[in-house]
């Protein structure tokens, strides 16, 4: 029996706008309604509940995952263990999850293409999360958020409070007796990468402490280095930010995956010294004298990194077999390095390394360089940029078009491997894979 068309018109006209109510705004805002920020549960998100949550909370921390990613999976658990923490603050911090893999259209929204991908949403605006991931660590990153631009400290109690609370991760900058409209600019600015402050009571013990002398005066503090580093002026504007970027990074920078994420913030060229072991004395003493080269050499980052502690990373450098190292060359943070004509080694049987040292950046300064490529990472950038998530959703594009014109010219449909096929080696040797620089998890 046919049906007139006309008579189901009604009927389709009440279909899409009751449609149109259930995804509207204030649908999607009722989705939330039972949840309370105060259990300290992940909320799970998707596409009709998202854009409410972001607007309803201030803070929100969002896990964009894939239930296959092995690094997701292990993350899970530090993020039930850091929402009940970060629940109870003074300003609260939601923690979210997105089954990115599953909610395609909000990963292409959010430019997902790797796994997890995490972002802050602040007051609805999004910035991309590189910090920790361990549930103590991610707490303390993540009160910087919430917590004011620049402390005002009064007495030397605060202060010590001030630091312990900042914890170890990031730098830290106090001035002491500065007016705080010098750091007021840096201290939003660089909100993500620091802690700022600044005091106005404080006794001679702090200043013995601190290790300065006079005020005004701009301490920052490295405690993870155990380096500190004073500025007495002039405190105008590109005095005080390049004082406060130079002090981002310890003098020399030890090369593992956490720094290389703040390295590539920073236009600096890098002086990378390869080693066989960093723990080694000869090691140590080199590194002492690199120390003193990168303070009377600030417009360059001087690092490090050991064979036997991210073998991985140093090799794609090339000639560091054991009658080779120690080595050092320049390094641009990317695909190119340089080494210096007639100092491709160190030599820390000779009595002088320093000397060495020196001639390897007169050298370099000079331009008697040879330019290299860097052997891997590049290769790698480009394979993982094949396999994001958009170019996934491209190739499943096509097919799906292949298919529509095979069955439009009546011939047999292509068949597409289930799910289960395309995902079970794949995702396991993806998670094997060993890390190199320009890679992207998962």
């Amino acid at each position: 029996m046919e049906t007139n068309p006309l008579a189901t018109f009604p009927l389709l006209l009440l279909a899409a706008v009751i449609s149109a109510v259930i995804s509207s705004p204030a649908a999607a805002a009722s989705t939330l309604d039972g949840f309370s920020i105060w259990d300290g549960k992940v909320l799970e998100l998707d596409e009709s509940n998202f854009d409410a949550a972001i607007s309803k909370f201030d803070f929100v921390f969002v896990d964009f995952y894939a239930p296959w990613c092995g690094h997701c999976k292990r993350l899970s658990p530090e993020l039930d263990a850091a929402a009940k923490v970060l629940a109870s603050l003074k300003e609260p911090i939601v923690i979210a999850k997105v089954d990115a893999d599953k909610y395609s259209k909000l990963a292409i929204k959010h430019d997902i293409d790797g796994f997890p991908t995490l972002k802050i949403f602040a007051n609805g605006v999004p910035t991309d999360y590189y910090g920790p991931r361990k549930s103590d660590l991610l707490v303390r990153y993540l009160k910087k958020f919430v917590a004011p631009d620049v402390a005002l400290l009064d007495s030397d109690s605060a202060v010590s409070e001030f630091v312990e609370s900042a914890g170890t991760h990031f730098p830290i900058y106090i001035g002491f007796g500065l007016d705080e409209a010098v750091i007021l600019d840096y201290a939003k600015k660089y909100k993500k990468k620091a802690w700022f402050a600044v005091a106005k009571d404080f006794s001679e013990d702090v200043m013995v402490s601190y290790d300065f002398d006079k005020v005004p005066s701009l301490v920052a503090l490295h405690p993870t280095y155990d380096e500190k580093n004073i500025f007495y002026g002039p405190f105008e504007e590109n005095f005080v930010e390049d004082f406060v970027k130079q002090n981002f990074l310890p003098a020399i920078v030890p090369i593992n995956r956490d720094t290389l994420k703040v390295l590539t913030d920073d236009d600096r060229n890098i002086v990378l010294t390869i080693v066989e072991d960093e723990g080694e004395d000869l090691s140590k003493k080199l590194f002492k004298l690199l120390k003193a080269a990168a303070y009377a050499n600030r417009d360059l980052i001087f690092a490090y990194v050991g064979i036997n502690q991210f073998g991985e990373f140093a090799d794609s450098f090339g000639g560091t077999g054991k009658n080779e190292l120690p080595k050092m060359i320049v390094w641009d943070g990317n695909e190119q390095y340089l080494t210096v004509v007639g100092s491709e080694r160190i030599d820390t049987d000779v009595e002088d390394p320093e000397t060495q040292i020196s001639g390897f950046i007169k050298g370099y300064r000079e331009g008697s360089t040879e330019q290299k490529r860097i052997g891997g990472p590049s290769f790698m950038k480009y394979v993982n940029s094949l396999i994001g998530i958009r170019t996934v959703y491209i190739l499943v594009f096509l097919v799906c078009m292949l298919m529509l014109i095979r069955s439009i010219s009546k011939e047999e449909p292509l068949r597409v491997g289930t799910r289960e096929e395309s995902e079970g080696s794949p995702s396991s040797e993806q998670e094997e894979t060993e890390y190199k620089p320009g890679d992207k998890e998962d």
